[in-house]
């Protein structure tokens, strides 16, 4: 046999050294610094950031696109712009795509979505969350059609992976155009104060309305986190965006056939006699339900979700007992509570979330009400409202519900009353649960005996003492078997531990059926 020439197998493999190489360089070294001066991580530091050292193992390196419109054919596109394979985070496995913007400013073709759309069906394949990091300039322009249907395929799977695994976009760059639709069609999106994400840029508005604003006012994260609620986190950069994000996955579970993860838990479920005297002697002043929140769960660490919009209702994620809850609460120090349009939207996709991915549902309420107004009316109160309603109601999870307060008409209702299906109803001595507020309610039940009273001030205070004393307590309620327990503020945190735990082995059908028709 003739001799193997010794270069052979070396000159392959240098080959294959310097084809990597020259993929992972993204944009090459000029781009790549430009990148940084910017602010930014690269599209490879941010996976590495995100990801357990050397746990990332990259596919489709070598892809590459197919259009030759545009003197695209000789143009070669460092893994066609985004990195995409799999790694672990604290030991979990998830699947990860990060779009490379000094890629052709990361633009998506055919190839590209494909990439990413090969992640998403592993992640429906191996039941592992998704992470997607945006930082893209939109559609390839060269690509026409092939670039749009790509888009179509990525937010089909994200419409297939929805309620199977939980999805994560982190926007670390623009994400403008159709692109942000995909984002919109994850479970939670972090976005970087350096990020921008719109529909249309500012320049096409002011041609077509005249309006003029910038692409800051526009896109940036704080009109996302107070005025839109499209983002549910706002990172200071993009370390600080990959710290939340493994935060956010370390309370929930790999996928909707897993519990979330059980940490070693505290043994200190101790009596606090801090929450006696928590609440104020006048039931007009506003306090921090945080403060209830933090002294309920493990170490009073609370990780809310979308803190800046609709600040009137809390939403978060706790553990008790090293059992990750789901929060949900009514914030006095914000419009007393009340719920509104967007107080409800935010609550009931936060309860659908939870208990898609079997998360326990922990709701404490101090509500007055649904708000009032014209506004509000016109702008759909009652579907929305009715959202809560529907989302508490076909929740099958665990839920254990505390009225710390006022608990009035609807809202009561709302917020995870008996009725709707509540495993455990608590209630602190100061709560008030009842139709409405005396003072609103004498003037309906007691009016005539108002208006004939020689003294009506006197009588009508004295018809107010009346129907708090009969209604305004969780005494009546208890009695009916709608609160199963009134305790002392104190005990709070044990009444709670114990429920959860009596109710982890819970099992709950509904009527088989495609799904409901949640009000939209």
């Amino acid at each position: 046999m003739p001799e193997a020439k010794a270069d052979a197998p070396k000159t392959a493999l240098d080959e294959l050294r310097r084809r990597k190489k020259a993929a992972r360089l993204g944009g090459g070294e000029a781009r790549l610094q430009k990148h940084r001066a910017q602010g930014k991580l690269t599209a490879r530091e941010r996976v590495d950031l995100l990801l357990d050292r050397d746990s990332f193992q990259e596919q489709h390196l070598f892809a590459r696109h197919r259009c030759t419109f545009f003197d695209m054919a000789d143009k070669e596109l460092a893994a066609d712009g985004v990195i995409t394979g799999t790694g672990t985070i604290d030991g979990r496995v998830v699947q990860v795509a990060s779009q490379d913007f000094t890629v052709a400013g990361g633009a998506a073709g055919e190839t590209h979505c494909n990439k990413i759309v090969e992640m998403m069906k592993a992640s429906m394949k191996t039941g592992n969350p998704f992470v997607f990091i945006n930082d893209s300039g939109g559609a390839r322009v060269q690509e026409g059609v092939d670039s749009l249907s790509g888009y179509g395929r990525v937010f089909h799977a994200n419409v297939m992976l929805s309620g199977v695994v939980p999805q994560i976009a982190v926007i670390c760059g623009p994400c403008a155009g159709g692109a942000a639709y995909s984002p919109a069609l994850t479970d939670f999106i972090i976005q970087t104060k350096q990020a921008l994400m719109f529909i249309t840029g500012p320049q096409v508005i002011k041609e077509v309305t005249g309006e003029e604003i910038s692409a800051e006012a526009l896109g940036g994260p704080d009109a996302h986190m107070q005025k839109s609620g499209v983002v549910h986190f706002v990172a200071d950069d993009d370390s600080d965006a990959m710290r939340i994000c493994k935060r956010l996955l370390s309370f929930l579970p790999a996928n909707n056939r897993e519990d979330p993860p059980h940490f070693p838990a505290e043994d200190a479920i101790a009596y606090d006699d801090s929450l006696n005297t928590l609440i104020p002697d006048n039931p007009r002043k506003p306090y921090d339900m945080l403060t209830v929140i933090h002294r309920v769960v493990d170490r009073g660490d609370f990780m809310e979700v979308q803190e800046g919009f609709a600040k009137n209702i809390i939403v978060g994620f706790g553990r008790v007992l090293g059992r990750t809850v789901g929060v949900i609460a009514n914030q006095p120090n914000v419009s007393a509570g009340v719920l509104d349009i967007d107080a409800s939207d935010k609550a009931a996709r936060f309860i659908r979330f939870c208990n898609a991915f079997n998360v326990p549902l922990l709701n404490f309420v101090d509500v007055p009400g649904f708000l009032p107004g014209i506004k509000q009316e016109y702008g759909g109160i009652i579907r929305h409202g009715a959202k809560m309603l529907f989302a508490y109601s076909a929740a099958t999870v665990p839920k254990v519900t505390v009225v710390v307060r006022k608990a009035y008409g609807g809202a009561y209702l709302a917020m995870c009353s008996k009725d709707l299906g509540a495993d455990r109803v608590v209630a602190w001595p100061s709560a008030e649960i009842a139709v409405m507020g005396a003072e609103g309610a004498v003037s309906v039940v007691f009016r005539k005996e108002i208006e004939h009273a020689e003294n009506r001030a006197e009588k009508r205070q004295a018809m107010i003492d009346l129907y708090r004393e009969t209604f305004c307590s969780p005494y009546v309620a208890a009695s009916r078997l709608l609160v199963d327990d009134v305790i002392e503020p104190g005990e709070t945190r044990q009444y709670v531990a114990l429920a959860l735990e009596a109710l982890v082995t819970k099992r709950e059908l509904r009527p088989p059926k495609k799904h409901g028709l949640i009000p939209l």
